[in-house]
């Protein structure tokens, strides 16, 4: 009487890529003091962008837009592009599993960095999809390598996030696009930007939205602050664009999101606030990490991972001790990167409550 599942879903196990603040909560039996782990905008989303969710909140009884018009043509404008050249969806994750439905058979050869963002490998095994993985290269992913291995393999997709996730490093424009001219016939490179809007001038090569070998994803979940609304977009060739109406979900843009996501995009001044506020964090929270004996790497993203200086066992029991202390943050899975934990930028109360809590669980670990 069982249901038939697919002999892929049979193979898979029963996982998700991040266990949620929430979760811990539950399971813990008391909320975290400082929620410091999943980098979200602890600053908040626009003003701005509230009051159009609280106004599109009374027209909940309609489905949003299928086309997202609005927000498209704003995003056109913003970009320099035509609205053929973006499709909006449910956050990066959303679209990444779109993507990976559009391309990958199983069996399909895909490539990534070993330690790279978890949510994409997780959509590629969903799919049937063979993960190839190689490894970071001090500390940040390695270009001319994941190009190389998807040559080898004839992959149909090669995966970078630029800035990186978990390591907060990046790459310059000009290496990315040297990333770009060098993708293998066949081979489609998704260039994860969640974070470019907090990195260096420069970061981002520039969109070419007729080169059919990349697409680019982008999120207001960071810098904007609308993580819980789940809002994301890519960039790319009109037919791959065009393609995702195959198979996405078109009813899936709640209208409060895409009133949001519009006003947030339409303040920019809130972005420029955001902005600097993000830089003061990191700041600070590398000067917190120096005072305890860490290293901070360096950091385009709204987080800072500090070395341990030790082997990954250290590292998670510095985790495990700061998360008895009721601060919540994350670390990378993989060695060598999982000598680090990963801090999310906060406010004053949430890094004077980690400040707090570190020396105490760098101890308890060490002890």
């Amino acid at each position: 009487m069982a249901p038939r599942y697919t002999s892929l879903v049979e193979g898979l196990p029963a996982s998700v890529p991040f266990v949620g603040p929430e979760t811990q909560e539950r399971e813990r039996g008391r909320p975290f003091i400082a929620r410091l782990g999943a980098n979200e905008s602890l600053f908040g989303p626009s003003p701005r962008a509230v009051e159009a969710m609280r106004a599109a909140a009374a027209e909940t009884w309609m489905y949003g837009d299928a086309q997202s018009h609005d927000l498209r043509h704003a995003l056109a404008e913003h970009h320099g592009v035509a609205p053929e050249n973006i499709i909006v969806g449910e956050g990066i994750d959303g679209l990444l599993g779109y993507l990976v439905r559009l391309l990958v058979a199983p069996g399909d050869a895909v490539v990534t960095s070993d330690g790279a963002y978890p949510t994409f490998n997780y959509h590629v095994a969903g799919f049937g999809g063979v993960l190839h993985k190689v490894p970071f290269k001090d500390d940040r992913e390695d270009p001319e390598a994941l190009i190389a291995r998807a040559a080898e393999l004839g992959a149909k997709l090669v995966y970078l996030s630029n800035p990186d996730n978990p390591m907060g490093t990046w790459h310059d424009g000009a290496t990315l696009q040297r990333m770009i001219y060098a993708v293998p016939k066949g081979t489609l490179l998704v260039l994860d930007e969640a974070y470019v809007e907090l990195a260096p001038e420069g970061t981002a090569p520039p969109l070419d939205m007729t080169d059919p070998r990349v697409i680019r994803m982008r999120t207001f979940s960071k810098v904007h602050g609308l993580a819980g609304a789940r809002v994301g977009y890519a960039l790319g060739e009109a037919k791959l664009i065009r393609a995702f109406d195959k198979i996405r979900n078109h009813f899936g843009m709640a209208r409060v999101s895409q009133a949001g996501a519009l006003a947030a995009l339409q303040d920019q001044d809130w972005l420029a606030h955001v902005q600097a506020q993000v830089a003061a964090a990191r700041d600070r929270l590398a000067k917190i990490a120096r005072a305890n004996g860490l290293r901070p790497l360096p950091s385009a993203t709204n987080f800072v991972t500090m070395d341990c200086g030790g082997d990954g066992a250290f590292a998670r029991r510095v985790l495990a001790e700061l998360l008895a202390r009721d601060i919540f943050v994350r670390m990378p899975f993989v060695a060598p990167q999982d000598r680090c934990i990963r801090v999310s930028c906060g406010r004053e109360q949430d890094l004077d409550a980690f400040a707090a809590a570190l020396s105490n669980a760098l101890a308890a670990a060490r002890g």
